[in-house]
């Protein structure tokens, strides 16, 4: 078990976020969940939309907004007004991190581009999430994670062959970024301690998405082969894909030689020994032919059968959970994968847990996400803001 007594990983870290709905808010709440200070700030008159963002409410609440703005602080701040730019240079000199996620150029019209943070703090480090990137003819450019996604090569790719390309029932390019965003801020704090600087860290939504494109574009430039859309399976990658049973699916991924001969013996198939099989290109040439009789065979089975059957003969086989099933797996409350926060008016909240896991140091949710506001007072105090100096900035729509 690890020692309690120990401080958080990121324990004394401060973070600024200016972020709005994923890409940005979500490289914080990474930063937040190993013990971060994260102070999102928002406009009074114009808050986060993430916080009523979801198509599925419960009591008219969000059930994105506790997840996203987990162990979050909420400052309200009017960063088109001077008085607020003003606060806002105050708090970043006292913070490591700052995040944004405004399309590039807003943070130099309010007079808070990296040059003017510097200056006031040498060792901030911040980071940038954009759909573009910060440099380059289309920086400028307004970039959802759907756009991106689909400049990034990724939404070519995803569907049936014979349609339009799908997506993804989540937001793939706002959470890729922000991990990214998330991962360039820790190098650039490593850094920071050899150097004693900060830096910028770029992090644009297409270029993240590109990261997990695996090998298209030398497939491509080198062998003229554009990868298209193949449904459930990957190309010549066999037998990898869905397959039907009476009572729902799964997942069966025994395309390595050894894997595909303990998947056949354990079918007992006519088949089993077929040469058109025995190798990795002979299941390539032959796929879909394989992934008929393999269907066939999981089609007068049920799940849980499937499941028992590949657990027994080492073949890796899992269901295709919905939120339902995660919330009964056994493995997931093994591992505490999935928590339960207290939230105001939602009682416990389920919701994804902490990861990945450290041994020595794990993170935690300590709160749901804040009500706006909720800390201005506390935080507008620390640096030397007091009451009567609040009311008026309240009063003028300041904070």
């Amino acid at each position: 078990m690890p020692d309690t007594s120990v401080p958080a990983p990121l324990s004394g870290l401060r973070v600024i976020e200016l972020g709005q709905l994923i890409a940005g808010p979500f490289c914080a709440q990474l930063l937040g969940d190993f013990g971060a200070e994260v102070i999102k700030v928002e406009a009074p008159d114009a808050p986060d939309p993430a916080r009523g963002w979801g198509a599925v409410k419960k009591d008219g609440q969000s059930l994105f907004w506790p997840i996203i703005a987990r162990n979050k602080k909420s400052l309200t701040l009017n960063l088109r007004e001077a008085e607020g730019q003003n606060i806002l240079k105050e708090l970043a000199a006292t913070a490591d991190v700052l995040i944004e996620n405004f399309r590039p150029g807003t943070l130099e019209r309010w007079g808070l581009g990296p040059d003017v943070l510097h200056a006031l703090n040498p060792r901030l480090v911040i980071a940038r999430i954009s759909g573009y990137g910060q440099t380059g003819p289309e920086s400028a450019k307004a970039g959802y994670a759907s756009v991106g996604e689909a400049k990034g090569g990724l939404r070519y790719m995803i569907g049936e062959p014979d349609r339009l390309p799908a997506r993804a029932g989540v937001s793939l390019g706002d959470t890729m970024t922000g991990t990214f965003a998330a991962l360039g801020t820790m190098m650039a704090l490593f850094a920071r301690e050899k150097t004693g600087k900060g830096q910028v860290v770029d992090a644009a939504i297409y270029e993240s998405v590109m990261a997990f494109i695996e090998s298209i574009i030398p497939e491509y430039a080198l062998a003229g082969h554009i990868r298209e859309r193949t449904g459930p399976i990957l190309p010549r990658v066999a037998p990898s894909g869905v397959y039907p049973c009476t009572d729902g699916m799964v997942i069966i991924g025994a395309n390595q030689d050894t894997l595909y001969r303990r998947l056949a013996g354990m079918i007992g198939a006519d088949w089993a020994d077929d040469p058109r099989f025995a190798t990795h290109d002979g299941r390539g040439d032959n796929q879909h032919e394989l992934d008929e009789k393999i269907a066939a065979w999981t089609g007068e089975r049920t799940v849980d059968e499937v499941l028992a059957l590949c657990e027994q003969n080492g073949v890796p086989c899992g269901p295709v959970n919905t939120a339902r099933d995660m919330l009964e797996d056994a493995h997931i409350k093994a591992r505490e994968a999935i928590i339960r926060v207290a939230h105001p008016m939602l009682g416990k909240v389920p919701m994804q847990g902490v990861f990945p896991k450290l041994s020595e140091t794990p993170g935690k949710v300590s709160h749901t996400g804040p009500e706006l506001g909720a800390h201005t007072g506390e935080i507008l105090s620390s640096l030397g803001i007091d009451t009567p100096q609040q009311t008026r900035l309240r009063e003028q729509g300041i904070i």
